[in-house]
């Protein structure tokens, strides 16, 4: 489902009010860290009872946008700026938002095609978006030039 730039940020801002639980995770942009982020959002998850199925399209979508925050987003390099990994819970459905205050994405539509990456020295697949899409119902991206990118996903959880 594709919606406008606002009605995803004010849907974001609006559904969480709504929100039966939320949670916040910071971690170092370090590769060592996206699997505690992905395992920290499947464990949040397991209150809305989700098959091992969806538990594990959400930890594989999460695993990809932590992945680009690191590599793409802080190109590697570590550093203080945190890859931030927020959450919430409404109707049987987990929302997600990771964000980013690193280089940003200077075309969102081409780095969302599937096989394209910028950096084929390090053997990325360029597959990231596309698994995020593939796994999650809804998939959003809002990326600025010098000020970093922020993804939102959704995905209902159990039968509706």
């Amino acid at each position: 489902m594709v919606k406008q730039k606002e009605a995803w940020s004010n849907g974001w801002q609006m559904n969480q009010e709504e929100a039966a639980n939320r949670m916040e995770l910071r971690i170092m942009p370090l590769s060592e860290n996206e699997s505690f982020a992905r395992v920290a959002v499947a464990a949040f998850m397991t209150q809305l009872d989700p098959t091992l199925e969806e538990v594990e399209d959400v930890k594989t979508a999460v695993s990809e946008a932590v992945t680009n925050s690191i590599i793409h987003g802080y190109e590697n390099k570590g550093g203080d700026k945190p890859v931030i990994i927020e959450a919430y819970l409404t109707h049987r459905r987990i929302h997600i938002k990771i964000e980013d205050r690193g280089v940003g994405i200077d075309d969102i539509g081409r780095a969302m095609e599937p096989l394209f990456t910028t950096k084929p020295e390090l053997e990325r697949s360029g597959m990231g978006f596309a698994f995020m899409e593939a796994f999650m119902d809804e998939l959003h991206v809002e990326s600025k030039q010098g000020r970093g990118t922020v993804v939102y996903m959704s995905k209902q959880i159990g039968g509706q």
